[in-house]
């Protein structure tokens, strides 16, 4: 039989760490928390059990064993309750503790010490009112338990719960502080494009003016050479001085070619100006293939690394909402497939057993699909790059999720991008992705009263 002055020894050295020195985070598990061994054969007294409660306060319970095999516990409790009852000190005090554990036997909540603490303190408070307090057993290993106190179980849930509320006002606030740098930005691209795009219109008809008047300042010489054919020596010089033959033939293309750049540079712009509009306060009916292009030419200096896109358009309607917004959604799934597809690149290039003929590729492709919900239309934006985990998969639209590099990614453009198309446009955003083989976004906008 144990003595009571081993039990006290083995008390004495559990230490118990006070509230404010516990480790806690967000994925604390029950064995982050104190937790008592205090074991007692079904053999021993009943005074022992209460002199073991007497000399630790902070036991919540003891655990009851048979030839050192668990069978159960009694709770502080419990134990009291049934000692100071009438007759309680003479019926159980002097007698084997198993006499009183068959009074005060109960279902016991068991849990792995891999469970986390949240999880914990929600089936503790499920049980029924009269085992709500009671400790809760805390499987260490197999065959090993150890108690835990639900008052320290519901503390430190506590604490998880301040966490969580602290990181949900520092989410929420980095969240806003996006929000305005991309009101900001917009504000100032919507500026910047309104300031270029005036002068480039002059540019712009200036340039036909010029194609014009060099036409007719050709169709002028023609007509000199005509009534005046006898060869002048000066003329002649001047004409072999500048290349006359040369220039004659080059100056229209050279115009045209100018003409081709300032209209790129107003699509460009124009591009801009759409991309801005953040603050659209009323949606407006939207060519989908439009913003695609738009965006597609605001990103033409990323097409790198011999990246192909190929279009697959089918006809849609035009489609109600939020211009700038949806260009935002495009310019995020755009770009997050060119940096899969750029560093699978490179990743290939290192790898000396990759010999295929792989070519980086971005499809993009729009139809109208009807389900029972109604007609929708259909962007898809899919890349053949490494594809996406299904772990990943999981939280890919979740605030701050990123797989990118520190310093790379914010894990803010698929949240906003999932949140414009499901809040803003009443639609869907849906991932398909095989690791090793592609990914693919789908946008489903909804189309209303649209054939």
């Amino acid at each position: 039989m144990l003595a009571v002055h081993q039990i006290s020894s083995e008390l004495s050295v559990l230490h118990i760490p006070a509230i404010c020195t516990w480790n806690i985070s967000l994925e604390s598990t029950l064995l982050d928390l104190p937790l008592y061994n205090c074991q007692i054969e079904l053999t021993q007294q009943a005074k022992e059990v209460a002199q073991a409660f007497e000399e630790n306060s902070m036991l919540p319970g003891v655990m009851l064993t048979n030839m050192g095999t668990f069978v159960g516990i009694i709770s502080r409790r419990q134990f009291f309750e049934k000692v100071n009852r009438r007759y309680g000190l003479e019926m159980f005090f002097k007698r084997p503790i198993e006499v009183l554990y068959r009074f005060s036997r109960q279902e016991l909540l068991v849990l792995p010490s891999s469970k986390l603490i949240v999880e914990a303190a929600q089936e503790s408070l499920y049980r029924p009112a009269e085992l709500v307090y009671e400790p809760v057993v805390v499987e260490v290993a197999p065959h090993t338990y150890r108690l835990l106190d639900v008052h320290q179980l519901m503390v430190a849930q506590s604490i998880i719960h301040q966490l969580t509320n602290k990181l949900l006002h520092e989410q929420t606030q980095a969240k806003l502080i996006q929000t305005e740098k991309m009101a900001s930005l917009g504000r100032i691209v919507a500026g910047v494009a309104h300031e270029i795009r005036n002068p480039l219109n002059c540019i712009w008809g200036n340039l036909t003016f010029l194609l014009s008047y060099f036409e007719n300042l050709l169709q002028l010489m023609s007509v000199y050479e005509a009534e005046y054919p006898e060869p002048c020596p000066r003329i002649d010089a001047l004409k072999e001085e500048i290349e006359f033959d040369f220039l004659q033939e080059d100056l229209p293309v050279t115009l045209e070619g100018t003409k081709w750049g300032a209209s790129q540079l107003l699509k460009i712009v124009n591009g801009l100006h759409h991309f801005s509009h953040m603050d659209e306060t009323k949606p407006v009916d939207i060519d989908i293939h439009e913003c695609v292009e738009i965006t597609m030419l605001i990103l033409k200096n990323r097409f790198k690394n011999g990246i192909e896109v190929v279009r697959k358009y089918g006809e849609l309607p035009l489609v109600n909402g939020y211009s700038g917004q949806l260009s935002q959604v495009l310019l995020n799934l755009l770009v997050n497939a060119l940096d899969a597809l750029t560093e699978y690149a490179a990743d290939r290039e290192l790898d000396t057993e990759c010999a295929d003929n792989w070519q980086p590729q971005i499809q993009i492709t729009t139809k109208v699909v009807e389900t029972a919900e109604g007609k929708w239309a259909a962007i898809a934006i899919a890349d053949n790059g490494p594809g996406v985990t299904p772990e990943n998969q999981q939280h890919i639209f979740d605030t701050f999720f990123t797989t990118k590099p520190a310093g790379k990614g914010s894990g803010m453009g698929l949240a906003i991008s999932h949140q414009i198309i499901t809040e803003k446009h009443g639609g869907k955003l849906k991932l398909r992705s095989q690791p090793g083989q592609h990914t693919e976004f789908e946008i489903l906008l909804p189309i209303v009263g649209k054939t």
